[in-house]
């Protein structure tokens, strides 16, 4: 047995530990969980290749390709037809999205080599790193050295004018169940698999659809009932409820800062 335990190290060693679980988190009591980031690539191969390098795994999914990280999933494209993006992350109202590796530096050091377009931290900082892909995705990586998986999904960060924070706060929390909070100076609220950080716009944030980071995705359960419920409580309905021919409920909605977002039930996970 302990020669068999042995050799299984070894092989670790020479090939690699397998890829982190993509499996989203468990959903909280209004039955949300983070989801999706769903980008509308100019160049759905860069970006890929940008990901994968970064430890995401590539999938086809229908129409889609998608890139799997431990706690949500990328969709690269839209669907058929759909023009490309107008613009990049940066100047709408989700400026960016971010992910948590063990160590900054050393995945710096990783992805640099295999050519992902990767920038140090704001003021010196060691624990921090931007991405910012060829279509002005821009995505923060911070650091926990705890962590036990080489990536995962951490937060999305939104830019708001500076009154409607503590609104925009409570928007979340009453509608997703999103518990309030703080990280670090940024007023937050938490859904599993994801932190939303709220931070102050000095000018005016455009909606985000139609840029790179077309919307973001909650995985709902008893999606039919819930989203008639939002309408019911006056949340705009962009798409309301239905199901995709593979079995998937979907409907989308916006929040009243411009942010789009979609949600779905699905009957078996991506």
């Amino acid at each position: 047995m302990r020669r068999l335990v042995t050799i299984l190290g070894l092989l670790s060693l020479a090939f690699g530990a397998a890829p982190a679980s993509a499996q989203l988190a468990p959903p909280n009591e209004m039955g949300v969980t983070m989801g999706h980031l769903h980008m509308n690539s100019r160049d759905i191969e860069a970006n890929k290749k940008i990901l994968v390098a970064m430890g995401g795994v590539a999938q086809k999914n229908g129409n889609f390709e998608i890139v799997k990280f431990p706690g949500a999933i990328v969709f690269l494209n839209q669907g058929p037809g759909t023009p490309p993006a107008t613009g990049g992350s940066v100047g709408t109202v989700v400026n960016h999205y971010g992910f948590l590796v063990p160590d900054v530096q050393a995945a710096m050091a990783k992805w640099k080599a295999a050519g992902v377009p990767v920038e140090p931290g704001g003021n010196g900082r060691k624990d921090q790193a931007f991405v910012t892909t060829p279509d002005g995705m821009r995505i923060e990586i911070l650091e926990d050295k705890a962590q036990t998986v080489p990536i995962k999904h951490h937060h999305i960060h939104f830019y708001v004018p500076a009154d409607t924070i503590p609104k925009i706060q409570a928007w979340y929390g009453a509608h997703f169940g999103a518990k309030p909070g703080m990280r670090g100076q940024n007023v937050a609220a938490d859904i599993p698999g994801a932190n939303l950080s709220f931070s102050k716009a000095d000018t005016a944030q455009v909606p985000t659809k139609g840029h790179v980071l077309d919307h973001i995705g909650f995985d709902v359960k008893n999606l039919d009932a819930f989203c008639q419920k939002l309408a019911k409580d006056g949340v705009k309905i962009e798409r309301p409820y239905a199901k995709n021919p593979n079995g998937t409920g979907i409907c989308f909605v916006s929040d009243p800062w411009g942010t789009l977002i979609e949600l779905n039930e699905r009957p078996q996970p991506l």
